[in-house]
């Protein structure tokens, strides 16, 4: 086997701070903070030099090349994450009966779906804020794993079974997701 070494090094900017506890990483920025434990990437070594994290491994097959980018991927997430933030549109679609949805502390409550009376309930992630306006619901946060699973959460709490979709086309569906500070 030949000997694979990867090097990268992440820059960490100005208004953002970088703190390695050990295999958890603390980014701090102008919008909160983030802390990720990277305790799980055997063979990877993860150091800070100044403004600079350094992620570097040798031998790596392609399981630990996939591991090695997806932990690079994950602390550039959090980088953005603290210096903008992330937000996901749903939009509340029905044709047969007025759906009603709300935030009631930290779930999203859907009442009404294609005319049940019982209540659904989708679980809000800490550290995301949901705001419905109208027909349009919006997830953001600083952690876009959490923003985009409590998106999923909604998204799935108002899915219907044992229906044609063609003619029971009722739920809230995702439609777009964007980083705050890059709106077009």
């Amino acid at each position: 086997m030949k000997a694979v070494y990867l090097y990268e090094e992440i820059q960490i900017p100005e208004k953002v701070t970088a703190r390695l506890e050990g295999t958890t990483l603390v980014i701090k920025g102008p919008k909160g903070e983030i802390k990720k434990d990277f305790g799980y990437a055997k063979g990877i070594l993860i150091r800070q030099e100044g403004n600079k994290i350094i992620l570097e491994t040798t031998f790596a097959d392609r399981r630990k090349k996939s591991l090695f980018y997806s932990i690079k991927a994950h602390m550039e997430n959090m980088i953005t994450g603290v210096t903008n933030g992330y937000r996901y549109y749903l939009k509340i679609i029905y044709t047969h009966f007025p759906m009603t949805v709300k935030v009631v502390g930290d779930e999203v409550q859907i009442t009404n779906l294609i005319g049940e009376k019982n209540v659904r309930r989708a679980k809000i992630l800490p550290g995301v804020k949901v705001t419905v306006k109208g027909e349009d619901i919006e997830v953001e946060g600083i952690d876009v794993y959490n923003v985009s699973q409590t998106a999923a959460n909604i998204e799935r709490a108002a899915k219907i079974t044992g229906y044609d979709r063609r003619v029971f086309s009722d739920g809230i569906f995702m439609y777009k997701k964007e980083v705050i500070g890059n709106e077009k």
